[in-house]
């Protein structure tokens, strides 16, 4: 099967958050729904990683409040978009995909010479307390979904020993 790529910059960045997300999808393919709910981080207290069900909610929340960023640009606040948590692995899948087509929707009316920003006032700053342009989120954006799948992937083994 060949590989359809986007044009662009913004293509290239919706690419590779597509990549990272189908890994993140087949990572959670074969979870169980005993398994995605039991707690596996009992030490932490970081209530969206002790769960792989807690770690896919706060994926999906976060997806979603990047795309608002990036659509509302350093005009307005975001606020935070819930975790919901979800009973299958089969739902967590079509969430992700549901967050990335509202992030494509979003990306459809943003050009490529609007990717960087380098005038301080015109970038977005999170609720988080990071500045960042364009780019820059949706690099935190990709990389985030890797570092939670790689979470998942640990969980997946801890949990397998039970």
């Amino acid at each position: 099967m060949n590989k359809v790529y986007r044009t662009g910059a913004v293509g290239a960045l919706l690419d590779e958050y597509e990549n990272v997300i189908k890994a993140l999808q087949e990572v959670i393919a074969d979870v169980s729904d005993p398994a995605l709910a039991a707690i596996t981080d009992t030490a932490t207290t970081d209530p969206n990683c002790r769960s792989i069900q807690s770690v896919l909610a706060h994926v999906i929340s976060s997806a979603y409040s990047y795309a608002v960023y990036i659509q509302r640009g350093s005009r307005d606040s975001v606020p935070g978009v819930a975790d919901t948590l979800r009973t299958t692995a089969k739902a967590y899948i079509q969430s992700l995909t549901d967050a990335f087509v509202f992030t494509v929707n979003v990306f459809s009316k943003i050009p490529d010479n609007e990717l960087e920003e380098f005038d301080p006032a015109k970038k977005i700053a999170t609720r988080w307390g990071q500045v960042y342009d364009i780019e820059q989120l949706m690099e935190h954006a990709i990389v985030h979904v890797m570092r939670h799948r790689r979470q998942i992937e640990k969980f997946k083994l801890v949990l397998a020993t039970r």
